[in-house]
């Protein structure tokens, strides 16, 4: 990765994902789980917001700063935080869609590891843009 380029794919990835919550927000209104307060499509959209607007902090330059932190750095944690959030959603997901015709169910339970891999994918970006800062 260069320093121009950590990050900016899951920047891109997470400004795509958002722009679908405001575009197909009825299936993911679904698995909003229960227990938040209000109507699902709040949630939807809250989540749609959050992951355009760290998307597009991801894309800022690795110079920009917040607090003598780069914007990136802050940004690729905002991230994994929220990927974390929104895991409860894909477990609630996989659970409603368990008896539904296949293909269904493989999907949904095929999110749950998949998951991980955005975790996965926010560290490096986080471990990416510290080196960088540190040089």
């Amino acid at each position: 990765m260069t320093q121009t380029s950590v990050g900016r794919s899951l920047g891109i990835f997470l400004i795509i994902a958002g722009i679908g919550h405001f575009v197909f927000p009825k299936g993911l209104d679904a698995i909003v789980p229960e227990i938040l307060p209000g109507d699902p499509r709040l949630w939807t959209y809250l989540s749609g917001i959050a992951e355009i607007a760290i998307g597009i902090a991801l894309l800022t330059p690795l110079t920009a700063k917040f607090a003598d932190t780069p914007i990136r750095l802050i940004a690729a944690y905002a991230a994994l935080a929220l990927f974390i959030a929104v895991y409860p959603a894909n477990i609630k997901m996989a659970l409603d869609w368990s008896s539904r015709p296949m293909p269904d169910p493989l999907i949904a339970y095929a999110r749950l590891p998949l998951q991980f891999g955005l975790f996965y994918w926010a560290w490096s970006v986080i471990k990416a843009i510290k080196k960088l800062n540190s040089l």
